[in-house]
């Protein structure tokens, strides 16, 4: 089986990253467009990999995957298996992007990952114990997001436009995208990539926050979000004998690329647990999406793998 070149795959709604490997070696990367979430996810996952195929003529014969909206995983890894039977697939790993960010972040230890790009999820790993918090799409949550800030400077840019808040930078901002600002929320809700368009409106945010009330309001905002979710998902984790364990976050995506959300974050976590470790991440929800073959049976995210093979 070591022989075997495995596709791994990081499904994401910014971009979907695939990389092929043999025995640990790297041998083709490639990025293609990020899923889309109002379509069904494993059409997308074949689509890109026969994309690669056509693009590289690379050949597979294992698929790990993380990815964001898994459903129902074992009935997805099946579904994909069956898609990619005529490329030669024989076999088929699925886990969603949370455990594949954890493990590319901070590998086989004890805490937490906030994976925060246009959506955000949180994954917890204690001694025993997995907690998920969040992760569930831009109409029910992903509260401190990329597209959660960039709906809120919307929000904050329509609401200094009708006066009902002071005036703001970011209703410059919509303007240079709909100058005819108030026919913008029609354009918008129109346009099939919305989401991702939300959520570029998230760089202007972090940009223009400390000089810019509205923006450093909002970035504070999904610092706390963001802060909340690691809190939730430890507590769910700790183990009742070690109440002060000393956990290791780590913090990834676009949205910790500014430094007042991160500092924020950090803060509000420490000062809920002190002896949290705060760490960069060892590597990329694609790496973590390379390793779900080879996780040992006994760590608490083997179980939330699923493994279809024919």
């Amino acid at each position: 089986m070591s022989a075997v070149h495995v596709l791994a795959v990081d499904a994401g709604q910014t971009g979907t990253k695939l990389r092929i490997t043999r025995d640990g070696d790297v041998l083709r990367e490639a990025v293609y467009s990020g899923v889309r979430t109002h379509e069904p996810l494993m059409p997308q996952l074949a689509s890109a990999a026969r994309a690669l195929r056509a693009d590289t003529g690379a050949e597979f014969g294992v698929i790990s995957v993380g990815a964001s909206g898994v459903v129902d995983a074992q009935a997805d890894a099946t579904t994909l298996l069956q898609l990619t039977a005529d490329l030669g697939v024989s076999r088929v790993l699925l886990a969603h992007d949370s455990i594949t960010s954890f493990l590319g972040s901070l590998g086989d230890v004890h805490g937490a990952v906030a994976a925060a790009g246009t959506g955000v999820v949180t994954l917890a790993v204690g001694r025993s114990r997995v907690a998920r918090v969040d992760g569930w799409g831009n109409i029910m949550g992903d509260a401190g997001s990329a597209y959660w800030i960039g709906r809120e400077a919307l929000d904050a840019a329509m609401r200094a436009h009708d006066g009902r808040a002071s005036a703001t930078a970011l209703t410059d901002v919509v303007r240079e995208r709909w100058p005819d600002i108030e026919s913008a929320y029609i354009d918008l809700q129109s346009d099939p990539d919305r989401v991702r368009l939300v959520a570029s409106f998230a760089e202007a945010v972090t940009a223009l926050a400390g000089g810019d009330t509205a923006a450093s309001q909002i970035s504070l905002r999904a610092a706390r979000e963001l802060s909340l979710s690691v809190l939730t998902a430890l507590t769910r984790v700790a183990e009742d004998d070690v109440p002060n364990e000393p956990f290791v976050v780590g913090a990834i995506g676009g949205v910790f690329r500014s430094t007042l959300i991160r500092g924020r974050f950090e803060e509000l976590v420490a000062e809920a647990r002190p002896a949290v470790r705060f760490v960069a991440p060892h590597g990329t929800g694609l790496d973590g999406a390379a390793t779900l073959a080879g996780l040992p049976d006994r760590h608490p995210l083997r179980a939330h793998v699923v493994d279809a093979s024919r």
